[in-house]
């Protein structure tokens, strides 16, 4: 380090040259040489003794060497061989510093180096408790008059010493001549070989190295930053796409580090312009270009204007369209896509250590999320470690569980996540209807290929996004088949509460679904919306204000299915009352019938299941004759019957069962007749 810093501490020879010729200055026009108070202050012998002490690594002054010496000018360290290696110059081409802001900070800095300097400052304060350059000193140490106007903009706000907060300038109050000059911890720790980051910054921004393979655009942005001098850039993220990865990337090929920042943490913060400042000034400090986000569009406009100043190179990304009024720098605009098939295969590669379980191919497994490359290495990382934890190599079952992990929470909070427990054995349903559900779940797999690689649904800013209506009576099956293709997809499962979505004030319930369809696309899940033909009714011919303002909803539904990119199951019990135009839109219409006779033996028996004792009584035959109730209504009664025969200490036999149903019967508002009941009515009351 102490080489590092030799050409810094030479330069601040030059400082203490300039302080020797003020000094004798100040003695040669002192009009009370022999003033008795002047101890008060600081006398003369302990500033000769101060002179006549040199310190290392300074190299010592000659005994003789003239105190009356002219100051050097800043424009003297131009060319000065000393410059070699030295973090002055580095920041002073980086930041753009002139030869005089060089000598400044120089002497800002000089205390911070040597702390005879702020002996030597007081003195020529002439106040002991300023020992800090004032604003007039600083431009006499350097050869320049203080009425120049040239010289004082140096320390004005415009100049870079300000603007990036290399010099600070205090007591506000006071003549600008007597202001005082000091230079921040954070850049006279680095000017001496320190690269602790700033403590500001903890929590708020960390450097950030490329992992896997570059993005494809990568190395065209890179080159806007290093050749074509591109200063900002906006990175429109879509779902699957992966700023952060191409920022990061375009940085390293430009020959800079990255530092990323969290926009919304810094936005928050209560004083954002001072952080955004520091986080200019310790990017400009390391040679990083600063990759921030995820822009909301909230941001206070002090917080680009602060991001923006000098030449650091700023990414930006989000999901949303850049606003000119944010800044008043035009930033280089680049839309972030999904990664392609073949990309993803790399990263999924390059992102899992050997020990795979045999023939797994993890971008196959995982083909139905949407992940960009910074997702795929955290779940890829969460799916080594759930193997491990199990003794087991990596399969398709950790990769999933693994991708599920980078789900974001906002979606929960609009609605109801269910895990999936249930398989394709679990339904009983005839064949149409499974041949579609499995359609579903194969559109959902190969929709990459499909509408991205053969481009089956170009133009018209259609979203790449499946569709599906489940219609039935209740019971019949539609929620359950919904889990039971998430699970098959390795997703969870979200249903829409429509609490949380439908409300009386006119435009509302346009905004809550507006959320949550945003929310739904940072999420690998299958969206549900039970009871849809509340929401997704006909639209009707206006007479009043409230047609008008329902039809408005029906419209802006219409449009936004069309654009919505993710995996949506809409289920009703009256697909009549269902728009017709959403049918179109609609890429599989699934009916749900209600069970015959041996799909209804299937299902009792499917619902008591293994576990639950049966009696030898239990007629499954008559069951399933006797009473047409759906899988919800079977799977409702079954579940009262066990707790009939708990309560009973008994297995579940007969009399549990047409108890049960005679219950379920009664919630129906249904008769319990002889014709149905036959024998066991008297068991069913």
């Amino acid at each position: 380090m102490v080489g590092e810093t030799r050409p810094l501490l030479h330069r601040l020879q030059r400082v203490e040259l300039a302080v020797r010729a003020a000094v004798a200055r100040r003695r040669e026009s002192d009009p009370q040489p022999d003033d008795p108070f002047r101890g008060l202050y600081l006398s003369d012998e302990a500033v000769d003794a101060a002179l006549a002490t040199a310190r290392e690594p300074f190299d010592p002054w000659p005994a003789d060497a003239p105190g009356s010496a002219p100051p050097v000018p800043a424009t003297s360290t131009v060319g000065d061989p000393a410059r070699s290696g030295d973090r002055l110059a580095r920041l002073a081409e980086a930041a753009g510093l002139t030869p005089l802001d060089e000598a400044l900070l120089l002497v800002a800095l000089a205390p911070d180096v040597d702390s005879r300097f702020e002996q030597f400052y007081g003195y020529l304060n002439d106040d002991v408790t300023r020992r800090r350059p004032s604003i007039g000193l600083a431009l006499r140490l350097c050869g320049q008059p203080e009425a120049a106007a040239s010289a004082r903009l140096r320390l004005a706000t415009g100049a870079p010493l300000i603007d990036l907060a290399l010099l600070r300038v205090d007591s506000p109050d006071r003549p600008v001549l007597s202001r005082g000059l000091w230079v921040p911890d954070r850049v006279s720790g680095w000017l001496l070989g320190a690269d602790a980051p700033e403590p500001l910054l903890v929590g708020l921004a960390a450097p950030i190295t490329p992992s896997g393979p570059p993005p494809a655009d990568a190395a065209p942005l890179g080159r806007a930053l290093d050749r074509a001098g591109a200063r900002l850039a906006y990175l429109r993220e879509r779902p699957g796409g992966s700023a952060t990865a191409l920022a990061v990337a375009a940085l390293d090929g430009a020959g800079r580090a990255a530092l990323a920042v969290d926009l919304p943490r810094l936005a928050a913060d209560a004083h954002p312009a001072e952080l955004a400042t520091a986080l200019v000034r310790e990017a400009l400090l390391t040679g990083a270009g600063l990759v921030v986000g995820p822009v909301q569009g909230d941001e206070p406009w002090a917080v680009w204007a602060r991001l923006t100043v000098g030449e650091v190179p700023v990414l930006a990304y989000g999901t949303q369209p850049w606003d000119p009024a944010w800044t008043t720098r035009a930033p280089l605009q680049v839309e972030v896509a999904p990664l392609g098939a073949e990309e993803r295969a790399t990263v999924w590669r390059s992102a899992l250590p050997d020990g795979l379980a045999d023939g797994l191919d993890p971008a196959a497994a995982t083909a139905q999320f949407v992940l960009g490359a910074p997702a795929i290495h955290r779940a890829a990382s969460v799916a080594v470690q759930l193997a491990t934890a199990a003794g087991e190599p990596v399969d398709e079952t950790h990769l999933r569980a693994g991708a599920r992990t980078q789900n974001a929470a906002g979606l929960e909070r609009l609605a109801r996540r269910i895990v999936p427990e249930v398989g394709w054995d679990d339904l009983v349903l005839p064949a149409p209807t499974l041949s579609l559900l499995h359609e579903l779940a194969g559109r959902a797999r190969h929709r990459d290929r499909v509408l991205r690689q053969w481009r089956m649904r170009p133009g018209g800013g259609r979203g790449h996004g499946v569709t599906a209506l489940f219609a039935g009576d209740s019971g019949t099956g539609k929620t359950m088949s919904a889990e039971v293709v998430a699970g098959s997809l390795g997703l969870d499962l979200y249903t829409v509460n429509l609490a949380t979505v439908v409300d009386k004030y006119v435009g509302e319930t346009e905004k809550n679904l507006e959320r949550i369809f945003g929310e739904a696309a940072g999420v690998n899940g299958v969206l549900l919306f039970d009871e849809a033909d509340a929401i997704f009714g006909k639209r009707s011919e206006v007479r009043d204000a409230h047609d008008r303002y329902a039809n408005i909803e029906s419209a802006y539904l219409l449009q936004r299915m069309e654009t919505f990119d993710g995996l949506a199951v809409l289920a009703t019990n009256l697909r009549a009352n269902l728009d017709e135009a959403f049918t179109r839109r609609l890429d599989v219409v699934v009916d749900f019938p209600v069970p015959d006779e041996a799909a209804r033996r299937a299902l009792w028996d499917r619902c008591l299941g293994e576990r639950v004792p049966r009696a030898d009584d239990v007629d499954l035959d008559f069951l399933a004759k006797a009473f047409e109730l759906a899988g919800g209504h079977i799977r409702s009664a079954a579940v009262t019957a066990g707790y009939l025969a708990a309560a009973a200490a008994r297995p579940v036999g007969m009399a549990e069962l047409i108890g049960a149903v005679g219950r379920e019967y009664r919630k129906l508002g249904r008769l319990t007749l002889e014709s149905e009941f036959g024998p066991y009515l008297p068991l069913a009351s």
